[in-house]
């Protein structure tokens, strides 16, 4: 008798705890201490998942219970980064050339902008274009290698649920925009090559201004719903992030629910934004192609290519670890957890590394300010 009271018990708070929580959809999620029940060898988990605004005499129900073996729960606390899986007696020293690369990424950026910004000669679409792109390099690096640092040279594994979560919309968010301003440079060229006459009517200030915002917007949005939809998930008690910081794959993971939905959409995301920018890339690069191969003078091919080159450079150096870290997490079940994790970290840190130096070296305006800055001397 004792255990039908009890089983009643538990079912009339739970209907009570649902429809407080349809009439009353505003809740504030939180965590606390697991509560155990034990009847009669029968264990039950009390999560203490939401808070709801529950009236003055109702205030003692304030935890859903859950009837559970206890392999499932709402939302951690916080999840552990274990940083490179494989090289932990290593991650100290592999933390050296991870935070020379970051530190080349900030000051290369900050030196492009800089330099765009106070010289009035450089205001340009290829210029303007290439500022986007430093903007975005900034934000990726910096959206993970801080933590990543702090996880391999002081341990400091252990990061908020809902850092961890903004954290995965800066990196998906930002990695769209910067695949979305690599296709606008792209269309840059191609205007410039094949059309040059019309070049400057053709890409104003405005019409830049509006193409970055949109590519921009579109990264936004179309990476936000899948970042939501993980977060109304349920997550299992195991927290461990075998990276160094929290990428979509990998924190889906973690969920104790069917994560179809959210990884079907997560592949049309990723499909649709790298599978349309590399499309726009290509075609651009042929149209490109069919017009330098027509130029009279050999001199005049070798020219038009050489303005290309530093873009062609910064496409394979995002684009190949990145395809690669992408269907590694999907389909790569063979791929070493090392390389895998190691890729995943060169994926965010070389572009926004490499990309001021291959434009700082093969642009001579960048070029020729950087060395009057460092020398006083003019080239």
């Amino acid at each position: 008798m004792s255990s039908i009271i009890l089983y009643c018990q538990v079912l009339c708070i739970k209907v009570v705890e649902i429809i407080l929580v349809t009439i009353k959809p505003r809740t504030i999620l939180f965590n606390c201490s697991i509560q155990k029940i034990i009847h009669n060898s029968n264990l039950f988990y009390c999560y203490h998942l939401q808070r709801v605004d529950l009236p003055s005499q109702w205030r003692k129900i304030n935890c859903p219970v859950m009837l559970t073996s206890g392999n499932s729960s709402s939302h951690p606390v916080s999840f552990i980064l274990l940083g490179i899986p494989g090289l932990e007696n290593s991650q100290f020293w592999v933390a050296f050339p991870f935070c020379a690369m970051y530190v080349v990424a900030v000051v290369g950026n900050i030196t492009v902008l800089f330099i765009i910004q106070t010289d009035p000669t450089l205001h340009e679409p290829m210029y303007l274009f290439l500022a986007m792109l430093a903007i975005t390099d900034l934000v990726l690096s910096t959206s993970t290698q801080p933590k990543m640092l702090a996880v391999l040279w002081f341990h400091a594994r252990e990061i908020e649920h809902h850092a961890c979560l903004i954290q995965m919309f800066f990196i998906h968010a930002f990695s769209s925009g910067e695949s979305g301003v690599l296709m606008t440079m792209a269309l840059d060229r191609y205007v410039a090559i094949c059309m040059p006459l019309r070049y400057s009517s053709i890409l104003t200030p405005t019409v830049v201004g509006k193409l970055g915002a949109v590519v921009m917007v579109r990264g936004l949005l179309w990476v936000s719903p899948f970042c939501f939809l993980v977060a109304r998930m349920p997550f299992c008690p195991k927290k461990i992030i075998p990276q160094s910081y929290c990428e979509h794959m990998a924190v889906l993971k973690l969920v104790c629910a069917d994560t179809r939905g959210n990884r079907v959409y997560g592949l049309f995301v990723a499909l649709s934004v790298v599978g349309f920018d590399l499309m726009v890339i290509s075609v651009s690069y042929v149209m490109i192609l069919r017009t330098v191969l027509g130029l009279p003078s050999r001199e005049a091919r070798l020219k038009a290519l050489g303005t290309c080159a530093s873009h062609i450079c910064v496409i394979l150096a995002f684009y190949i670890p990145g395809l690669f870290t992408f269907f590694a997490h999907r389909f790569g079940r063979h791929v070493p957890r090392v390389l895998h994790v190691m890729l995943a970290n060169l994926y965010l840190l070389v572009p926004p590394m490499l990309n001021p130096i291959i434009y700082g070296v093969r642009t001579k305006q960048i070029r020729d300010r950087v060395i009057h800055g460092c020398c006083g001397k003019d080239f």
